[in-house]
């Protein structure tokens, strides 16, 4: 199931306010970049890079972190995933 317009808006405030505070400087974004997509109920943090000896314009895309919301009581808010990453305590993120 897809997540609702006002979650998707709330995806779009949340984890794209974090990923925009994250990018790199403008002249490096051809060069390596960070985004994110929603599929489905999931929301996904990746890297874009061209890789090393790709033809001009050719990108590939580096996962860094991924969330499925599911509906339920007990799971935790967009904003503490979010948190979570910006946290990366152990690195695993962004190493």
């Amino acid at each position: 199931m897809a997540l609702t317009e006002l979650e998707s808006a709330r995806v779009r405030r949340t984890v794209g306010a974090f990923v925009e505070g994250r990018r790199p400087p403008q002249h490096l974004r051809q060069q390596v970049d960070l985004a994110y997509r929603v599929s489905g109920q999931s929301v996904e943090i990746f890297e874009v890079r061209r890789p090393c000896g790709g033809a001009p314009g050719e990108r590939i895309e580096l996962p860094v972190a991924k969330a499925t919301y599911v509906r339920t009581p007990d799971v935790a808010t967009l904003e503490e995933f979010v948190a979570l990453v910006r946290e990366d305590r152990n690195s695993c993120f962004f190493g």
